[in-house]
């Protein structure tokens, strides 16, 4: 996780502070969610829970509604706190902090009479490592759809930025893996070159697999290869635009996308040059 500036939070905070985000498996692993170390704590004790979502403004949490939390909450005057726990990549131990709240109610879950949701308003905004983490979540899936055609050229700097291992990489065509080298990417697609004869391989379904560092992750990017183009002086390589199918796009290759345009669009404060240079328009 970079380093947000002040500035960047209370952006985050402004813009998010009330969409709801649902911790799926996903979002969950995107974020670095612990749910083992998550629980409520009321009048010194933890109660294990699950954050099903939360804002900037309140969570909702499933909660075993036979534990007794029920009386202790009443005696606490429906005041509480929520402990969030994250992996940061290049941290050994969790960030945890707590975030304190007051109940707004429970209602059954999932139809078990064991199980409740909790709906929790938080009474203080929450510390800035939560607006962060959640910020950039928000904010890669909202420039996902807003900034989608902005291409990537992958020179030697954005592959740093990036953080991508090589260039050189494999893209699986209707289930054969081929070989294949980057030219660009962007949230919607991307431009590779490869051995091959373009009429072939026009319209075939195709996964493409991009290695990144920090954390080390290989990321597979579904679509289909909507056009081609020749590649200079070279008969039998073919360069290929690929689609991506937007429902399968993973929120961590969203995000990395994000965090690069984002750093670009600071840099060209300080010198105009350097978005154009990086970035071009589909």
């Amino acid at each position: 996780m970079g380093v947000a500036t002040s500035q960047q939070i209370s952006k985050y905070y402004d813009l998010y502070r009330s969409i709801d985000v649902t911790f799926t498996k996903e979002v969950i692993r995107a974020t670095g969610l612990g749910t083992q170390q998550v629980y409520l704590k009321c009048i010194g004790e933890t109660w294990p829970c699950v954050i099903h979502s939360s804002s900037f403004e309140g969570a909702k949490v499933i909660v075993n509604a036979k534990s007794g939390l029920y009386a202790r909450i009443q005696q606490a005057n429906n005041l509480v706190s929520l402990r969030y726990s994250f992996k940061i990549s290049d941290k050994t131990d969790p960030l945890m902090f707590f975030v304190s709240g007051r109940v707004l109610g429970f209602s059954p879950y999932g139809g078990s009479s064991d199980m409740a949701m909790l709906t929790m308003q938080f009474t203080q905004r929450p510390p800035d490592d939560l607006i962060e983490i959640m910020g950039r979540l928000l904010d890669a899936n909202m420039n996902s759809t807003k900034r989608r055609e902005e291409r990537i050229l992958l020179t030697p700097e954005a592959l740093r930025k990036l953080q991508i291992i090589s260039k050189e990489t494999a893209i699986f065509i209707q289930g054969v893996p081929r070989r294949c080298i980057l030219r660009d990417i962007s949230f919607s697609g991307a431009k590779i070159i490869m051995i091959g004869v373009a009429k072939f391989l026009m319209d075939k379904t195709a996964a493409l697999r991009i290695d990144f560092e920090d954390p080390r992750e290989a990321i597979l990017l579904k679509g289909r290869i909507v056009r081609s183009e020749d590649v200079e002086g070279r008969k039998d390589l073919v360069a290929l635009a690929l689609h991506y199918e937007e429902t399968q796009v993973p929120m961590n290759y969203k995000m990395r996308i994000n965090d690069f345009l984002s750093q670009v669009r600071a840099d060209s404060r300080a010198n105009p040059s350097t978005e154009q240079n990086e970035t071009a328009n589909k």
